[in-house]
């Protein structure tokens, strides 16, 4: 096993880089990686990032085991000694998995506001994110934001930051600040209804109008889904919200709206214009041509009823 490499990140590293030529002082910036022990690292606190054990997890141990970890982990020292992953927990349990002892690691001298943003950062590269990892990742990162802004230092009124942290963490992270904030909605959801976002049977719009609703209506909500087998379309989740703010969202009304049709649940009927002008007359225009059909199966429709009677009649 190798030894854990010591740690300098103090007065002593800047006094040997004065003595440094050029290349010296480069090589002396480039970030330092050590050996450290599995078992002396924990978790990222309130981690919003799964670690799933799945395909992909074992293709990564099949790689570790074979070439080792190509890109080192990112941890921050903590005040006890151990360390806190800020980039790699799939790294790490890929790494436990693989039956190693130390995983290779970057140790950065952070404070928590920043080691949640460089965590958050790190970790939106990943192929898969389910929106529940974005809200809480999002919230954590914009709290953050809020932190800084609200530093001693600082002028700015808190508005004023919240509004430049919304704006910056769009432009950072490539998503707008208006979903972002839909992203941060979703964290008021329960867990079932959010678990139904993640699994795509609840849209993030209808989520984010569903997201303003009370917990006893959103218990509500989900047993009226679970009865129904149906999920509300966003039309609908717009009216249970005003039924909530208005204080008369019962469950019987979250039924009755459950039971509505959607527009997307109407069956559509559609027809190739060659298909059907070879039995409309070259005289009835092209734009006449619905109005024509419409009145051939009125008046196929009275006919077969006025022959369906005179059967009826003859009995």
């Amino acid at each position: 096993m190798s030894e854990k490499k010591p740690i300098d990140l103090g007065l002593t590293s800047v006094l040997d880089e004065l003595f440094m030529d050029d290349k010296g002082r480069a090589e002396n910036r480039l970030p330092k990686i050590y050996d450290i022990p599995l078992s002396e690292i924990d978790d990222f606190p309130e981690h919003p990032f799964y670690v799933r054990n799945d395909d992909d997890m074992d293709q990564l141990v099949a790689s570790i085991k074979e070439r080792g970890i190509i890109t080192p982990v990112m941890l921050r020292k903590k005040e006890d000694g151990r360390y806190e992953m800020i980039s790699g927990h799939r790294r790490k349990r890929a790494s436990e998995l693989a039956g190693l002892e130390t995983i290779k690691a970057e140790i950065r001298d952070l404070t928590r506001d920043e080691a949640i943003m460089l965590m958050v950062d790190s970790n939106l590269q990943r192929t898969t994110i389910l929106p529940s990892e974005k809200a809480y990742a999002y919230k954590m990162r914009l709290d953050a934001m809020n932190r800084q802004g609200q530093r001693t230092d600082l002028t700015s009124s808190p508005l004023g930051t919240k509004l430049r942290s919304d704006s910056a963490m769009a432009a950072e992270i490539g998503e707008s600040r208006n979903q972002i904030q839909r992203y941060v909605r979703l964290t008021n959801l329960n867990r079932p209804l959010l678990q139904m976002v993640d699994e795509g049977r609840i849209a993030l719009r209808p989520a984010v109008e569903i997201s303003y609703l009370l917990p006893e209506e959103q218990a509500a909500l989900v047993d009226q889904i679970a009865y129904m087998d149906a999920t509300p379309s966003l039309a609908q989740s717009i009216k249970m919200r005003e039924f909530s703010r208005n204080g008369t969202l019962t469950p019987e009304v979250i039924l009755s709206i459950l039971s509505e049709e959607k527009p997307n649940q109407r069956e559509k009927i559609s027809f190739r214009a060659e298909q059907i002008r070879k039995y409309i007359p070259s005289s009835v225009p092209q734009r006449d041509t619905e109005k024509y059909v419409l009145q051939a199966l009125d008046y196929y429709r009275n006919v077969w009823e006025k022959n369906r009677q005179q059967e009826r009649d003859a009995r």
